[in-house]
């Protein structure tokens, strides 16, 4: 029997690109060039290597957001996963995780799985909670935070590194895992993968094929919300401290009156 693996990846604002708030308070999405979650390529990637070890095995990538969401889906689908599901809908604009996390297992179970891999983090929100929740919705064991992870036997394993220890954790399948940058750097896709990803299947579903009611995401669902916004203030010059006899005593008074020391 084929090996289900699900991969959730993620579309965010590029860290480079200067990004703004809408009238809203959510990201203008306009204004900003947008890619896949660069976390999330970790997963793509231990998702690969655990496909490649299988006898048989399937990789679907699943994404939530906009149009130009499909980008991330190609990018992975590049890298060599077999297909994908896109769901998009106006109603989700301003879902917060918990709201995804309930798409993300409404998708995912439509799909099927044995194995959903995740990323340890977004780039964007860097929450890190959503493998947890998405566990949670689905009613299966969470591995989370791996630095390595194999999949034998219908059972999971993996090694949790600390700051003073690494624990060595397994689940039976189905479960849901999510992997550190530190489990292996991903691969750059070749440029026949870039061609094959062309011809690649990519579902779309939106909330009424998932039987989500429009109140339950959205920023309406939301359980977070931003209040108020405002650009950072520009950078002001510095103070300069002429060492005339007396500069380390003017450093110190500085730092004093900045409460560094």
């Amino acid at each position: 029997m084929s090996l289900r693996i699900v991969v959730c990846v993620k579309y965010v604002p590029d860290a480079t690109g200067d990004r703004h708030f809408a009238d809203d308070l959510t990201l203008d999405r306009e204004d900003v060039d947008g890619l896949l979650s660069e976390l999330d390529e970790y997963a793509v990637e231990q998702a690969l290597q655990i496909a490649d070890e299988a006898d048989d095995a399937e990789i679907t990538v699943v994404t939530v957001g906009p149009e130009d969401a499909k980008d991330a889906l190609r990018k992975a689908l590049s890298m060599g996963a077999d297909k994908a599901v896109h769901v998009e809908d106006d109603g989700l604009h301003g879902t917060d995780v918990i709201g995804t996390s309930l798409v993300l297992a409404k998708a995912v179970e439509k799909t099927g799985y044995d194995l959903v891999i995740c990323g340890m983090a977004s780039t964007d929100a860097a929450m890190g909670v959503l493998p947890a929740v998405l566990a949670e919705r689905l009613g299966v064991p969470q591995v989370t935070l791996l630095s390595e992870v194999k999949v034998e036997g219908g059972t999971v394993t993996g090694r949790r590194d600390g700051d003073s220890a690494s624990e060595q954790l397994q689940a039976s399948l189905p479960a849901v895992v999510s992997v550190t940058d530190q489990s292996g750097e991903a691969r750059y896709p070749s440029f026949k993968g870039i061609m094959a990803a062309k011809k690649k299947p990519v579902q779309s579903l939106d909330l009424e094929d998932l039987e989500i009611d429009a109140d339950e995401v959205g920023l309406a669902g939301a359980w977070t919300a931003v209040d108020s916004a405002a650009q950072r203030p520009a950078r002001t010059a510095g103070t300069i401290v002429k060492d005339e006899g007396e500069g380390g005593k003017q450093l110190a008074e500085f730092l004093a009156g900045q409460k560094f020391i």
